[in-house]
């Protein structure tokens, strides 16, 4: 049997909208005639949330008795055995009470994907395993329930549900989110200004991340060379020279000027090519790439023009920034052997005009005023 397909929304904090933007989903599919249940939602006492499970078949929860408590979880069973066509899982990172099926609920959609239903379900970015700790060292919160970042990629689409920062502050202050008595703790400390800018940010650098390795592997399996500026990724080619942190600094300012992308400094070692002519200098460069929020690289070759350009397609770099006063031969050979791929050589500096390839590892759908999805 297939294995069936997950799609996963993705939020920066509690109450963007993730479970709302599902269930709305969920039912968008049964009026095309799919067969959708609610294997497990969760209203979190928000109104608005509980009247989109009106009209949906809900499986109900699985109770769990633990240290004199009941608790609810998923009934595993119960939904293979319903067997429908598409199954709405709320919380994906959720941990399960002890003496449950599995230890995870992402466990619980596994089994279900193997079963060939297919699942909707939500995340929010501070329970990513990788982003634990920046989540921590921003909210001064540390989360106990995460879920590894290779299962989440794994999804077959994540769309990310998005609201700006002032206005899931409103929604908390009308308290849409949290009950009244919570809603000025939680503005003063988890949902400041601060703490959802940066929330935000690490969603849509994560989703950007999730997409480049989506046009990376298509591109690979495609056979494709050309670099796609989907991402504006530039490669600075350092000598060791003292042009190296003016090279290294101007490629900083270009990528401010385009809101951010990927910095990469390439340093090629050959015996009669592009050198180190001062290994002090190479070390201070690799010192403010560092500073800069880019990476430093080491290759060999003994052709510098073409070490440089087998670097560039690796990393599918938009623009190559080398110096041209002392290296007028070796921009000349990157120019020429660069057009045909559409990067611009960037030497001191000269334009480029980029031409446009249709997205094909998947697509980017905007679908009201702050849910962005991408399909890979």
């Amino acid at each position: 049997m297939a294995r069936a397909t997950l799609r996963i929304f993705l939020g920066a904090a509690p109450g963007v909208g993730k479970t709302y933007a599902m269930l709305e989903e969920a039912h968008r599919l049964r009026g095309r005639g799919e067969d959708v249940v609610v294997a497990f939602a969760m209203d979190h006492g928000r109104s608005d949330t509980r009247a989109l499970m009106d009209g949906l078949e809900v499986i109900p929860p699985h109770t769990i008795a633990y240290r004199d408590t009941s608790f609810e979880e998923m009934d595993v069973d119960a939904v293979l055995a319903r067997k429908p066509r598409i199954a709405v899982v709320d919380e994906y990172a959720h941990s399960n009470i002890p003496g449950s099926r599995n230890a995870k609920r992402w466990q619980d959609v596994e089994e279900l994907l193997d079963a060939g239903i297919n699942v909707l379900s939500t995340v929010n970015v501070q329970h990513l395993a990788s982003l634990g700790d920046v989540v921590s060292a921003i909210t001064d919160v540390r989360q106990a329930e995460t879920v590894p970042d290779d299962v989440v990629r794994r999804a077959d689409q994540i769309h990310l549900v998005d609201i700006s920062p002032e206005l899931l502050r409103q929604r908390l202050g009308d308290g849409k989110i949290y009950s009244a008595d919570k809603i000025d703790a939680a503005l003063s400390n988890y949902f400041r200004m601060g703490n959802l800018t940066a929330l935000r940010e690490l969603a849509l650098l994560w989703l950007a991340d999730r997409v480049d390795e989506g046009l990376a592997k298509y591109r690979s399996e495609q056979g494709i060379e050309a670099s796609w500026p989907a991402r504006e990724r530039i490669v600075i080619g350092l000598t060791g020279g003292p042009e190296g942190e003016v090279l290294v600094r101007r490629a900083a300012r270009i990528l401010k000027r385009v809101n951010g992308g990927d910095l990469l400094a390439v340093h090629v070692r050959a015996a009669d090519g592009v050198a180190s002519e001062s290994p002090q200098a190479l070390e201070a460069q690799r010192l403010l790439v560092r500073d800069l929020g880019g990476s430093y690289h080491t290759v060999a070759g003994e052709d510098p023009a073409k070490a440089l350009l087998d670097f560039a397609r690796s990393v599918n770099a938009t623009q190559i920034v080398v110096g041209i006063s002392r290296r007028r031969s070796l921009v000349a050979r990157l120019t020429g052997r660069g057009s045909a791929t559409g990067w611009c050589v960037t030497p001191a500096i000269l334009t480029c005009t980029w031409f446009r390839i249709p997205w094909a590892a998947g697509a980017w759908t905007v679908h009201g005023s702050g849910t962005l999805a991408a399909q890979g």
